[in-house]
């Protein structure tokens, strides 16, 4: 069950993004508890952030620069995140879990207009100004994620005067720094499900190639709308559960 979520949050995430919010759910549904669950989500769909720089390797070329300065402020802001999630209480993440889920949904909902908005924008206000955002990003995606990705565009798009495809490279680096740093610390916190993580990895890895293959006859629109439906249910579930 856990492998075939993650083939669909897979080819979600090619396709519209907020894979995460299908692969949660089905590891609550496993009987893994929220914070393991969340631990586990993060470590499992990790290799997909890898491919994503890989995939958009040329949209990089020439901004090593931004990559170098916020890269480290994305990975320590990940490190923060993931220890956030550590040392915190349970019941709290218990109760936010609903709350993170809608933000999740309603990110994923507007997600279009806020590439349009990006795409119409001019005269940015410069890399420094970036710095504080992608920062207070990067601690969300270490304690949950869900929808990190379009925050990061967002942050990028309002700070940096460049094409959608360069900013979205550079998204790619940062969510994957972010990643990085929760997933190295999560690797010795005793809290993943590594049976459930491996099947995931695989999942996720399958599920992104067939979701490249189906990128020309599939609506991402009908995509985000299940996911969020999904997503909705779930924050339901949560808030009569908690």
């Amino acid at each position: 069950m856990l492998a075939l979520a993650a083939v669909g949050a897979g080819a979600i995430n090619a396709l519209a993004g907020g894979g995460s919010i299908l692969t949660f759910p089905a590891l609550i549904a496993a009987g893994v508890p929220p914070v393991a669950a969340n631990v586990t989500n993060t470590v499992a769909l990790f290799p997909g952030y890898i491919g994503g720089i890989i995939g958009q390797a040329r949209d990089l070329k020439g901004q090593a620069p931004r990559v170098w300065l916020l890269a480290p402020v994305a990975l320590i802001g990940g490190l923060l995140g993931g220890y956030l999630i550590l040392v915190g209480s349970e019941k709290i993440f218990q109760a936010l879990v609903p709350w993170l889920l809608l933000g999740g949904c309603l990110l994923l909902g507007i997600q279009d207009r806020i590439r349009g908005a990006l795409q119409r924008r001019s005269g940015a206000l410069g890399i420094g100004w970036a710095i504080v955002p992608v920062f207070l990003a990067a601690i969300y995606g270490g304690y949950f994620g869900a929808g990190l990705s379009v925050i990061f565009l967002a942050v990028l798009g309002l700070t940096l005067d460049d094409t959608l495809t360069r900013l979205n490279g550079l998204k790619q680096a940062l969510s994957l720094s972010a990643n990085l740093s929760a997933v190295l610390m999560f690797a010795g916190s005793g809290l993943v499900v590594w049976s459930a993580s491996a099947a995931m990895a695989a999942g996720a890895l399958i599920g992104g190639a067939l979701g490249g293959r189906l990128a020309s006859v599939v609506s991402p629109f009908v995509l985000r709308a299940i996911v969020m439906t999904i997503g909705v249910g779930v924050a339901m579930l949560f808030f009569v559960r908690y």
